[in-house]
């Protein structure tokens, strides 16, 4: 049976995240679940969550808010709070991931959620990027939604950790998963496609052809 990690962000009425913070939450929010030790060895979740990975990661982002984020919090998973990149002081995403289940098993809490109405913006300047922080670089000939790209950014986030060697890993988690999610020049992301950075390519089932290139993960301790 076909597995799928569901992430679940907050929006409520007067309170939508940034596109930025969102992209960013979700992306260190699967970064969160890989890392949990419920999630390996004899963790509660270990066996869902090897099943997924021995798979296609297929991921999907919902929204909530009210009473369904307040259901949606009393079930098994982990709440990521965002930094606020993009969005007005005070304003941060909050992104709950949630550990894979069948297509056919998502807890109803869940499936009745809605995929639409995730298409946020940045109100704010970006900041310049931080040294040594690993950066998410989007494709900049796609159009996405923001719940697309959130589960392609958590797509990047997932390929980097399986890239990397134990200590390095390690060392990300120190920093509560540190990144930063742009969306490259042209440029850039030609010259970011010629090098050995893990690159996303989408299955094609929504949005987008099959195929496509959604996203380059460049962490420093990756090679080029």
């Amino acid at each position: 049976m076909e597995q799928v990690l569901t992430l679940v962000v907050r929006v409520e009425k007067k309170t939508r995240p940034s596109q930025t913070d969102a992209l960013e939450t979700a992306a260190r929010a699967v970064l969160a679940i890989l890392a949990d030790e419920r999630s390996y060895g004899e963790g509660e979740w270990a066996e869902a969550m090897a099943a997924w990975q021995d798979n296609r990661i297929r991921k999907i982002a919902k929204r909530a808010r009210g009473i369904e984020w307040r259901r949606a919090e009393a079930l098994p998973g982990i709440t990521v709070h965002g930094t606020g990149t993009g969005a007005p002081e005070g304003v941060a995403a909050e992104v709950r991931v949630f550990p894979p289940t069948g297509v056919d098993d998502v807890p109803p809490e869940l499936l009745k959620l809605q995929v639409s109405g995730t298409d946020f913006e940045d109100t704010e300047e970006l900041p310049a990027l931080g040294p040594g922080v690993p950066v998410l670089w989007i494709n900049p000939e796609l159009e996405m939604s923001s719940g697309k790209a959130m589960a392609q950014c958590g797509h990047a986030a997932q390929l980097a950790w399986w890239a990397l060697p134990e200590t390095a890993r390690k060392e990300w988690r120190s920093t509560d998963f540190a990144l930063s999610v742009r969306t490259a020049t042209r440029t850039h992301w030609a010259a970011l496609l010629a090098t050995d950075l893990p690159v996303v390519q989408d299955a094609g089932f929504t949005e987008i052809a099959p195929g496509s290139k959604t996203v380059i993960a460049d962490h420093p301790l990756l090679t080029r």
